[in-house]
């Protein structure tokens, strides 16, 4: 849904998402929820009975947490997860980490804790948190150990999963399969856009350098269950990108989600 941002809003939401299950998509991975906007407008309730008309499913929903960085208020992340119940999402999954969290090693080490403290409060609710990465969490620190490193190692692997963004794990330089070998299991949902091969901008899956399909073909060990087409910024048209880069995953991709 992140990738419709800039044309969905509370007066069309319904149409945008039945555009979306038109192309043939079958789940979502949604943003943006708040105790005053609620789904673009909707309640819980009614942005299910929403998805069930057109046959969707929202296993993932993105947020963020500041206060719970900041401050340790667990408020938002409720909210969340009592949003998640009713929708029948399972993922809550933590979609930025704001710059004055990641200043060096021992900011990774708070955040990990938090992670932590989040991840129980979720399984309480029966859901499981997961953490978005981008490439900064890949900076190397002075003692060689990076911010995702620090994260993988100080969450408990149960309470924290880790959703992959195949792009920037790419932009920074980062071998994905080697990070299924020494974390097997640990990242159930993948985000799939490719790289550009002359400017390493965005683009469509299947169109650029990422090497999906020997990437896929690890999906069993790391863990893998969901995949996300998400695109950060578009320059042709939004509905011609979404259903190219959709095309090309059904027709090359899914398969190794169906074995």
């Amino acid at each position: 849904m992140y990738t419709v941002r800039k044309l969905i809003n509370n007066e069309n939401a319904a149409d945008i998402i039945g555009k979306i299950a038109a192309i043939g998509f079958r789940e979502l991975e949604i943003f943006a929820y708040t105790e005053e906007n609620k789904f673009w407008g909707m309640k819980p309730e009614a942005f299910k009975a929403l998805l069930d008309k057109y046959q969707l499913t929202a296993p993932s929903a993105h947020t963020n947490f500041p206060l719970l960085f900041s401050e340790g208020k667990t408020d938002e992340l409720i909210l969340a997860c009592e949003a998640a119940k009713i929708s029948g999402t399972k993922y809550i999954t933590v979609a930025w980490l704001d710059e004055k969290y990641r200043r060096n090693a021992e900011d990774y080490k708070m955040v990990a804790s938090k992670l932590n403290t989040a991840g129980n409060i979720c399984h309480q609710y029966g859901l499981q948190l997961a953490y978005h990465n981008h490439d900064f969490e890949f900076k190397k620190w002075e003692d060689g150990s990076t911010g995702y490193a620090i994260i993988l190692k100080n969450t408990d692997k149960e309470l924290v999963k880790m959703e992959l963004d195949l792009y920037w794990v790419t932009k920074a330089g980062i071998d994905p399969v080697k990070l299924f070998e020494e974390n097997p299991g640990r990242f159930p949902m993948f985000h799939v856009k490719d790289m550009d091969k002359n400017t390493g901008a965005f683009t469509e899956v299947g169109s650029g350098v990422i090497d999906f399909k020997r990437i896929f073909k690890k999906r069993k060990l790391a863990g893998a269950g969901h995949l996300f087409i998400e695109q950060d910024e578009i320059a042709e048209d939004v509905w011609e990108s979404i259903s190219k880069s959709f095309l090309y995953t059904r027709n090359n991709l899914e398969k190794y989600f169906r074995t």
